[in-house]
């Protein structure tokens, strides 16, 4: 067992007190906001004291504790298709058996369906089915222009603006019954700031060789609480010190990262990985990854809630400029010559041996160009590709074996070039 460092209780006892808070807030008058971790405006939740639910969250989450199958199963009979997503299926599945959350605790129905649309149609189409199991509800729509050209212009920001100050900002008032306190934003940005300096930090140390973190399976839980509502908080900021601060004492050791197991000995492969990981076989695909002495150096999926290594910082005096400007940032948000482009600084500046597709078989927004984005960095950085397929949270769509069988393929490929550089 490996021993738990100050971080780990750290965040276990935020997210723990956040779905105490969520299990009795019609007690407490608190106001629950349902809504999405790519483009949220956890920010605007907390200056409206509401409390923030993540769908997609307690999906993966209940993946990961073996509960999505029969959630999944539960929405199917409802008459969702096979080929829906699965986090939609496990949230609706969920809400049918009762809306138990991942912790054992009720979860609150909204008061508010906050959708800020980044690049994934789903979502959309998932709190459609949201409006009609919570009917009355109210619903703010924050539509976000796709940066088809690469880039944000003058108007897609004001365009943002104006729909925050005439659609989701009177949403807000209207069900929390609290005036707009531009103040008190500002405030809450400073912190956001904060910890968005510190995620980046985090992010860079796998630069080291060897590295100190793995950066998709353990950076899963470090994208936590920046991803969960907790953006814009002192706590926040405080669990990310803590965490940049044990990271820096591996390096100061020479160590590398920390898996399920203990410590990775040896580097052997240093990867980049594009797509999110499987939920409900989460620790054994982690282990075909560490039993080969294989890490993750970068990977688009802790990018999902915000692309914060490219510069982007919200800005306390741009409030809502700088909210809108997040929004259409976000990973899923780019275009596919800016994801191959991220995807090949990350090679470079990381010092990767070769780039792995873990390809989501309900996940449109992830898949889409795959293939495309595995043939330019083929052809261009002249490395070792491979590609696997998985999903979400359905447990029938996680091959161990076909898996296992590509991935030492794989490997085999990484160390027979290593071979042929060293001579």
């Amino acid at each position: 067992m490996v021993e738990k460092e100050k971080s780990m209780i750290i965040q276990k006892e935020m997210i723990s007190n956040l779905f105490k808070d969520l299990s009795t807030a019609k007690e407490t008058g608190k106001k629950v906001v349902y809504t999405f971790v790519p483009g949220n405006l956890s920010e605007l939740i907390h200056a409206f004291d509401m409390l923030p639910v993540y769908p997609e969250i307690n999906a993966l989450q209940s993946g990961m504790r073996k509960k999505s199958g029969s959630f999944i199963k539960e929405a199917e009979r409802y008459g969702h298709s096979e080929d829906v997503c699965t986090y939609v299926k496990c949230d609706v599945g969920m809400m049918l058996k009762g809306n138990i959350g991942p912790t054992g605790e009720k979860i609150p129905s909204p008061d508010l369906l906050l959708l800020s649309y980044t690049g994934c149609f789903t979502f959309m189409k998932w709190f459609e089915n949201l409006e009609d199991l919570y009917p009355g509800v109210e619903i703010a729509m924050l539509h976000t222009p796709y940066q088809q050209d690469g880039k944000i212009t003058k108007e897609m920001t004001e365009y943002m603006v104006k729909q925050l100050k005439d659609e989701v900002i009177p949403k807000m008032e209207k069900v929390s019954g609290k005036k707009y306190d531009e103040t008190k934003l500002k405030k809450i940005l400073e912190y956001s700031v904060k910890t968005e300096d510190l995620i980046v930090k985090i992010f860079d140390t796998p630069k080291n060789i060897p590295t100190p973190i793995d950066a998709y399976f353990a950076g899963v839980y470090y994208i936590g609480p920046i991803n969960i509502g907790f953006r814009g908080t002192i706590e926040a900021v405080e669990y990310y010190k803590e965490l940049y601060k044990e990271i820096n004492k591996r390096i100061e050791l020479g160590l590398g990262p920390i898996t399920p197991e203990g410590e990775i000995k040896e580097e052997q492969f240093r990867l980049v990985v594009e797509g999110p990981p499987n939920w409900t076989s989460f620790r054994e695909f982690w282990k075909l990854f560490y039993d080969n002495g294989a890490v993750i150096v970068a990977s688009s999926y802790t990018k999902v809630g915000g692309v914060y290594d490219m510069g982007f910082r919200h800005n306390p005096d741009r409030p809502l400029e700088s909210l809108g400007e997040y929004c259409m940032n976000c990973y899923t948000n780019l275009n596919l010559p800016q994801r191959i482009e991220l995807l090949e600084k990350c090679i470079i500046d990381y010092h990767a041996d070769g780039f792995l597709v873990n390809s989501i078989k309900s996940c449109n927004s992830f898949s889409a160009g795959q293939l495309l984005m595995m043939r330019k960095l083929e052809e261009k950085l002249e490395i070792p590709v491979g590609f696997i397929e998985s999903d979400l949270v359905d447990p029938r769509y996680f091959s161990y074996a076909n898996i296992k069988n590509r991935l030492e393929s794989f490997f085999q490929m990484l160390e027979q070039r290593k071979l042929i550089n060293a001579n």
